[in-house]
């Protein structure tokens, strides 16, 4: 038991630049007193004591903002980084070495009592806001974006952004764990291209013009296209 919760804290200051004493840790910490109440919660839920389990679920809730169904079974080594409005739902699995943020849910999609909530492998990381749905399987390695909805298995080592969830390719070194801000976004990268391949063709009706001797006001929508397909490459942004 020990044990145990010597390697919780550990994972705090492992995944944690912001921790600095075991004091501050254990009482200024949600996420691991809400781990600490879920394994309580779920002895007596696997007891079959069932009320008790609730009971001690609901006052993990109150306390910590962060809500774990007692049924719900989690590895070693998880870490919830902030932890206000985490939901993991009744038949979650959840494996080892798992870093979540604020705002995740791992929900259901049916109201039928079997397997309905995702299952998680090992090292996985999500991201703030994040929504797994349904009796699916999240690879181990896998990240899911900030703010992505999920409602298919992620295979292994994936990166997931977007709602709904698209897998996206890397195209730079692997993103440590922190650098939510560096995963790619589909949606820019299409409407960047289509914006690009517009203002190719734009080019080449403004040649076709000359050489037919038309004479063409200045174009004010293509200084606006120019500045949005620079925010969309990064130049832009915040």
């Amino acid at each position: 038991m020990f044990k145990t919760l010597r390697e919780d804290i550990q994972t705090v200051f492992a995944k944690d630049p912001a921790a600095r004493s075991v004091r501050e840790v254990i009482f200024c910490y949600p996420g691991l007193r809400a781990l600490w109440y879920h394994r309580v919660a779920h002895f007596l839920w696997r007891h079959r004591l069932k009320f008790l389990a609730r009971f001690c679920s609901h006052t993990n809730r109150f306390l910590t903002g962060i809500e774990i169904h007692p049924g719900a079974k989690i590895g070693r080594r998880f870490f919830i980084d902030h932890g206000a409005g985490v939901v993991i739902g009744e038949t979650a699995e959840i494996g080892d070495d798992v870093l979540i943020y604020q705002g995740v849910v791992l929900g259901g999609t049916s109201l039928k009592k079997e397997k309905r909530h995702p299952t998680v492998g090992n090292n996985v990381v999500i991201g703030t806001g994040a929504i797994a749905l349904g009796a699916i399987t999240i690879g181990d390695g896998a990240k899911i974006g900030a703010g992505s909805v999920v409602i298919k298995s992620v295979p292994p080592g994936a990166t997931v952004v977007g709602v709904p969830g698209r897998i996206v390719e890397e195209r730079h070194k692997p993103l440590a764990d922190l650098e939510h801000g560096e995963l790619p976004d589909p949606i820019a990268e299409a409407i960047r291209l289509v914006l690009e391949e517009q203002g190719r063709l734009g080019e080449r009706v403004k040649r076709l013009e000359s050489l037919s001797g038309i004479v063409v006001p200045d174009d004010e929508v293509r200084k606006i296209r120019k500045e949005t397909i620079k925010g969309f490459s990064g130049g832009g942004g915040i």
